[in-house]
């Protein structure tokens, strides 16, 4: 039992310990692009997107989380940069068409990204490739074209930064701003009225991590020295966040692995307990016969029983009494005494055909005192009772 103990006490301090650690341990560093002007991992935009007063000065600094269209539509910009720094930039015909009327205004536009969407690429008759030199540690030198610009010696950045470069690119309408060590063009121009559109193809030039180099914090003022001094720069937060207006559950669920998981087991779990419920309690459900109309058998059996009796006296007793009971209902008439007086008033609160009602009186006043009734009788007086309902009616 002693050392039951000592066993449970060494594995909690020791698990104790190990929570402590992992508590304390330095979070490993986050090298994924996002692009954010929140993120100040390597591979965020947190120092240029604060530095774009210094190099844009007396510049209204405006986010936008909206695609372009919604951005810019029925907005008359003037004299405004768009920066849109992304790993992918997502523009549709729409968006484009857009972009144009904005740069023909005289605004212009900056574009860094690794990926175009057909619409823009196809448009521009632009591709991009990326130099793959397996033992180039520092990588691909590059430098600008223009000699007011360009340095003795070429910027060389690690890790790639600079190897993007555009393997396509149509002369015509592009100018070349600044090339690598091969003689790429890594740097664009587009004239679009009068503004222009400028393309680089390495974003992670611009991330927190390039820009704590100086070499790179130079060679990415001297890229945006290329937009003129605005009164607006609009920094693009669509194609990094995307739209923030549209945060709803499931895509605050779907954006994090473990919520991702978790979502999944519960509608995984939930669809086998329905399938075993299912399974256990589906019966087959028994038909109920609808409850049966008895009144016409009921009838049947009573008439019946009076036919085999033939006790017509006893049937005319009980049709002469419903029908007295329905003139004093009705009519409020006294029944005592079926005369002439009677016949008369009925008459004249019935309605009905005075002929009729004497017919009736006399035949009730004749089979009410006879011995016997006979069928004739019977049916007769039943003719009647039946007419005198129909006309009162």
């Amino acid at each position: 039992m002693k050392g039951l103990k000592l066993y449970l006490v060494g594995s909690a301090v020791v698990m104790l310990l190990y929570v402590i650690a992992q508590y304390y341990k330095p979070k490993p560093t986050d090298w994924t692009p996002t692009y954010l002007k929140e993120d100040k991992n390597p591979f965020g935009t947190y120092i240029l997107y604060h530095e774009l007063e210094n190099l844009f000065p007396k510049s209204l600094i405006s986010p936008s989380n909206l695609p372009v269209y919604n951005t810019l539509k029925d907005k008359d910009f003037e004299h405004t940069n768009y920066l849109l720094v992304a790993g992918e930039i997502q523009m549709d015909a729409y968006d484009y068409q857009e972009l144009v009327k904005y740069m023909e205004k005289g605004n212009n536009v900056f574009i860094a990204a690794y990926k175009l969407s057909d619409v823009l690429a196809d448009t521009l008759n632009l591709r991009m490739n990326s130099v793959a030199y397996f033992n180039n540690e520092k990588g691909t030198p590059i430098n600008f074209v223009n000699p007011l610009l360009k340095e003795k010696r070429p910027y060389v950045f690690n890790k790639g930064l600079g190897d993007q470069y555009f393997s396509k690119v149509d002369t015509l309408r592009a100018a070349a701003l600044g090339r690598n060590a091969t003689g790429e063009v890594n740097f664009v121009k587009y004239n679009y009225g009068k503004g222009a559109l400028y393309m680089l193809p390495s974003p992670q030039l611009l991330s927190n991590y390039n820009l704590l180099n100086p070499a790179g914090a130079s060679y990415i003022s001297k890229v945006l020295s290329y937009l003129p001094v605005a009164e607006r720069v609009i920094w693009d937060e669509n194609n990094t966040k995307g739209n923030v207006n549209d945060e709803s559950m499931f895509r605050v669920l779907l954006k994090h692995d473990q919520l991702r998981w978790a979502y999944y087991l519960a509608l995984s779990g939930l669809l086998l307990f329905v399938l075993f419920e299912m399974k256990r309690r589906q019966r087959i459900i028994p038909i109920i016969a609808p409850l049966k109309n008895t009144s016409v058998d009921f009838v049947k059996v009573v008439g019946k029983v009076y036919y085999q009796q033939r006790d017509n006296r006893d049937i005319v007793q009980k049709k002469i009494s419903y029908f007295l009971e329905y003139v004093r209902t009705s009519y409020r008439l006294k029944t005592s005494k079926l005369d002439q007086e009677f016949v008369a008033d009925l008459t004249l609160k019935s309605g009905v055909n005075e002929a009729v009602v004497q017919q009736l009186i006399e035949m009730i006043n004749r089979v009410n005192n006879a011995v016997m009734v006979n069928d004739s009788q019977l049916i007769d007086l039943n003719k009647l009772i039946e007419k005198f309902y129909k006309q009162a009616q």
